[in-house]
């Protein structure tokens, strides 16, 4: 089982024509990614690496049954991209591109109050649900089949902690790239819903980094509902400089809140298992699936 995506999952890739879509869009399909068109506007009726062009998402949505959409938009008009989307009553929203303005984002924030879509990103690396469906722009090298999801602030980490769960034969259920950026769609607590909840995840990994806030709900939700599944936690920037900004947008420290500290706190207290070094994360979570 997976949250999110899956065999089953039809992708349309917004901004497919462009060169980072076109990219993207064959690296998914030759995974295997279901991938059934894409949308460009003005650019409805073509064909694009084998598929069909729509000049909406409504529309391409109503000729293939599209039920995910990755938007490959350039961040002046991905806000546009992604509140179209939720307006089609798109199910799932992958959205991989960065330095979207926050004003922007807190517009589509106010368009997914209530509807029915999934947001994951912006500046996310995507999600991936390894064997079965990549929406993103992560490395497939060393990920494995499994039960153990990750969520993630971190792409490059991500990568790390897949290489090393899978060497020491713990294969991925999914993946998720929650995003760098201050203002995104889902988070930790999201995920560890949707985790908790899914029959074929039975461990959970959380990449976090210092700024924001996500560790600290995730840590909330855990003390407020009792863990069934052994959580993993790594937290990086121990040694970034307070109010300094190191990366991410989000990765950003403000006299002492949001610090690498503070949240290693907060999940220690909620029962989660933390370790310190990106190396050490495969080891400890063989350790808590095997005492759980």
């Amino acid at each position: 089982m997976s949250i999110l995506c899956n065999a089953e999952t039809r992708l349309i890739v917004q901004g497919m024509t462009g060169r980072s879509g076109t990219f993207y869009t064959d690296q998914a399909i030759t995974y295997g990614t279901n991938v059934v068109g894409g949308v460009r506007p003005g650019k409805g009726g073509k064909t694009h690496i084998g598929r069909p062009v729509f000049n909406t998402v409504r529309e391409a949505m109503a000729e293939t049954s599209a039920d995910a959409t990755m938007v490959m938009v350039p961040a002046h008009n991905a806000a546009e991209a992604m509140i179209e989307a939720v307006e089609a009553e798109m199910p799932l929203i992958v959205c991989v591109t960065e330095r979207i303005p926050v004003l922007d984002m807190i517009r589509v924030k106010d368009a997914l109050n209530g509807s029915v879509s999934e947001l994951v990103g912006p500046n996310s690396q995507g999600v991936l649900t390894p064997g079965a469906c990549k929406i993103g722009v992560m490395s497939t090298a060393d990920a494995r089949p499994g039960t153990i999801g990750i969520a993630s602030r971190s792409a490059s980490l991500t990568s790390e902690v897949v290489a090393g769960l899978s060497a020491v034969g713990l294969g991925q259920s999914t993946t998720v790239g929650v995003g760098g950026d201050p203002v995104h769609g889902i988070g930790f607590q999201r995920c560890l819903e949707l985790f908790m909840a899914d029959p074929g995840t039975t461990g959970i990994v959380l990449v976090g980094e210092i700024g924001g806030s996500e560790e600290e709900q995730a840590a909330a939700y855990l003390k407020a509902n009792r863990a069934a599944k052994p959580v993993t936690a790594l937290v990086v920037g121990r040694h970034a400089p307070a109010q300094r900004r190191m990366g991410h947008a989000g990765t950003l420290s403000v006299f002492g809140s949001g610090s690498a500290a503070s949240k290693n706190a907060a999940l220690k207290s909620a029962g989660v298992c933390v370790v310190e070094n990106v190396d050490d994360v495969a080891q400890a979570m063989a350790g808590t699936m095997a005492a759980a």
